[in-house]
């Protein structure tokens, strides 16, 4: 595995304790890393120094798929051994192991981890966590390239034609379906950001394109918002989300609105101040007596012939 730095745009490093074809790789968070191979392991890792914390025997036979459960205590695994495995991640070792009839190559948790789905070539099988059971089976006519969760109950499917189709997963009926490239899709991926739901994927054409989902209006299906031609073979597709601009941007807003209400109060506090300081100054100019000249002058002479008439 190849480890590449994002912001500097350079490599580095390699992770080299398996010995075989990388199969699956999943992230949780940006704290640990799990990866799956067709020697059978599923190594843990910590993302923070890049060592290994556990490798577990998985599979008899290759690792085909993973997914790690949104509270990151738990994890699914599927292989070539045709079983479904639950891992505790807590303590690093196998929960529950279920028999399937064939070999499933993906598997995926719901964003609130409380559904899974297994796909076998064309078939879709909704698994509920707390009864292990399944609720429900989509079909397709084309085999099944990749699969994504757009909500808890939405499914993005796409198989080896170049339609996309939306699945509910309480009726397991098709929502809306579009032609969004002009070859099979090889990877889809979605993300939600300022409300919109953004569909990323890509085609064996080459293309990669962004799509805006108005989930309001799911079955008229989504708009393209932008696409590029890597002139390609595409076979997967990630999305990096720079998380730490984001938040910049966040906070930025956030100390502009902050110091945008301190000036309102700072404001606010000199005009209250301004108008306390010109009350008080009126109200000391009605108190203070003002005493004319002639009465001024008055006074001393009184008080003169006081002292005469004492003196007589």
């Amino acid at each position: 595995m190849q480890i590449y730095d994002m912001k500097k745009k350079i490599e580095h490093g390699a992770l080299l304790q398996h010995n075989g074809t990388i199969t699956s790789l999943e992230f949780y968070g940006t704290s640990h890393l799990l990866s799956g191979a067709e020697d059978g392991l599923i190594c843990i890792w910590n993302t923070k120094r890049w060592e290994c914390l556990k490798s577990i025997k998985a599979h008899k036979g290759h690792v085909t798929s993973l997914s790690i459960h949104p509270s990151g205590k738990l994890a699914l695994s599927v292989g070539t051994d045709k079983t479904l495995r639950t891992w505790n991640l807590v303590e690093g070792r196998s929960a529950f192991i279920k028999n399937l009839k064939q070999n499933a190559h993906i598997i995926k948790w719901s964003p609130d981890g409380e559904k899974y789905v297994t796909v076998i070539a064309n078939k879709v099988d909704i698994y509920r966590l707390d009864t292990a059971s399944i609720t429900g089976t989509i079909t397709t006519e084309k085999r099944i390239s990749s699969l994504r969760f757009i909500t808890d109950s939405v499914l993005a499917i796409a198989g080896d034609d170049e339609m996309i189709r939306f699945y509910s997963c309480d009726s397991q009926k098709c929502l809306c379906e579009f032609k969004a490239h002009e070859n099979r899709i090889k990877d889809i991926y979605s993300f939600e950001r300022e409300g919109q739901h953004v569909i990323v994927t890509a085609s064996s054409d080459g293309y990669i394109k962004m799509w805006n989902l108005d989930l309001d209006k799911i079955r008229d299906g989504p708009s393209l918002l932008c696409e590029v031609n890597t002139k390609a073979r595409l076979t997967c597709l990630a999305v990096w989300l720079d998380q730490a601009s984001e938040m910049k941007e966040n906070s930025d807003k956030t100390a502009t609105s902050s110091q945008e209400t301190e000036d309102e109060k700072s404001s606010i506090a000199r005009t209250n101040k301004d108008f306390w300081t010109t009350k008080r100054v009126k109200i000391l100019k009605r108190k203070r007596k003002i005493i004319p000249e002639k009465q001024k002058l008055a006074a001393p002479v009184q008080k003169k012939k006081k002292k005469q008439n004492s003196l007589a």
